[in-house]
């Protein structure tokens, strides 16, 4: 067993960190290495994959550390899905190659991650996927088509779930890989959006073949593996925990401030109720964090991407409400392929639109209910009934 580091130990790693690796002249992705190698890029991740093996609970103090030192960052809203997504599953899933592989050069920024997951026929159904792979001696040859894949314009690497095996259950049948994007065979479209940019895109795979030590995970166990993913996905979405009014409330609560001439008690009233809600959600995803630090997320983080959506799309709502025809106003609708996602620093109008797409993303709304429903509150699954089945015959 390692010796155990305490927090002192960790200020002070962090001290000589920032004394042999300058962050006012060592380059940014020097210093980035620098601190993956030191185990100060994820603390709670093994020894010498990013991490010292610590709690996680104690990310937020180092990060506030290296900012006030003025250390660059990885650049998370860029590479989001690859932090937030693939580290996760390569870190459960990888093999020890694939870990050394992978894990740095992703921390670090140096390559951007795609997630293939959706496709025009499994959405929110992703047992029922139709690209297949195909084993072809140490390869797998690859065809079929993804949508709604956020920065696979800009992706080194991707996240893939296809069919192996079509003669099982379905569920049975699929297996996880690791897609190198810039493959012979792989194309990427742009899907233009309601905002007028194209940050998501749909990509065919023609005949692409992806090595078999670029899969994670035993073959036909790609649903236990994408289950991994999925978790993180939507902590990673609606469970981060962040300052009081911060976000979209913070942007909502200033446009009050700011304009009191718009103001009356009904408005006063809806902001109220949405400042609690968001501040309860802010204090329910610092609970999360807390129990992220003894093991694996579970179910739970689905309640915290229901209530980030359903926050964002309200919000957003009553911004525009607030300040009237100045609302409706959009700055550019030019078409763009965006590197990042954020939604402060943009127009009312262009939150609005977006926010739209929350409780599609990172799964749909109406799947998170059912699964917050059946496995977090313990209630019965629903009971699919054919049409020849008659009421009487049914369960009680």
């Amino acid at each position: 067993m390692p010796p155990l580091i305490t927090q002192h130990d960790l200020e002070n790693r962090i001290q000589d960190l920032l004394a042999a690796h300058d962050p006012g002249t060592t380059s940014r992705l020097d210093f980035l290495h620098a601190r993956f190698d030191a185990g100060l890029a994820w603390l709670h991740y093994p020894p010498g994959l990013g991490g010292l093996g610590l709690p996680r609970g104690l990310q937020p103090a180092a990060e506030k550390a290296f900012a006030a030192a003025g250390a660059p960052d990885n650049e998370p809203q860029r590479i989001g899905i690859g932090l937030g997504m693939a580290a996760p599953t390569i870190l459960g899933f990888g093999s020890d190659e694939q870990k050394q592989r992978w894990l740095r050069p992703l921390w670090c920024g140096e390559q951007v991650w795609c997630q293939l997951f959706s496709e025009p026929g499994a959405g929110s159904d992703l047992a029922a996927l139709a690209t297949r792979a195909v084993r072809d001696g140490e390869d797998w040859v690859v065809n079929g088509q993804k949508v709604w894949t956020s920065m696979a314009h800009e992706a080194r690497w991707a996240i893939l779930v296809a069919r192996t095996d079509p003669d099982v259950p379905k569920h049975q049948g699929l297996t996880y890989f690791v897609l190198d994007m810039s493959a012979p065979g792989v194309e990427v479209r742009p899907l233009r959006q309601l905002t007028g940019e194209a940050e998501f895109n749909e990509v065919f795979l023609t005949d692409v073949r992806v090595p078999d030590s670029q899969r994670l995970g035993a073959v036909g166990e790609g649903w236990k593996v994408a289950q991994t993913t999925l978790m993180n996905e939507r902590v990673a979405i609606g469970g981060g925990a962040a300052p009081r009014e911060s976000g979209m409330i913070g942007v909502l609560a200033s446009a009050w401030r700011e304009q009191p001439e718009v103001r009356d008690p009904a408005l006063h009233d809806r902001l109220l109720t949405l400042w609690v809600a968001a501040e309860a959600a802010r204090l329910t995803a610092m609970r999360l964090s807390a129990q992220l630090a003894a093991g694996q997320p579970g179910p739970e983080g689905s309640a915290a991407k229901y209530a980030f959506a359903s926050l964002n799309q309200q919000i957003s709502s009553l911004e525009l409400e607030l300040l009237g025809e100045q609302g409706l106003r959009y700055d550019d609708w030019t078409m763009r392929r965006p590197e990042t996602v954020s939604f402060v620093g943009r127009s009312p109008g262009y939150r609005y639109l977006r926010a739209k797409g929350n409780s599609i993303e990172g799964g749909t709304s109406e799947i998170l209910l059912n699964i917050i429903a059946e496995r977090v509150l313990g209630l019965p699954g629903e009971i699919r009934v054919d049409k020849d089945v008659a009421w009487k015959d049914l369960p009680r």
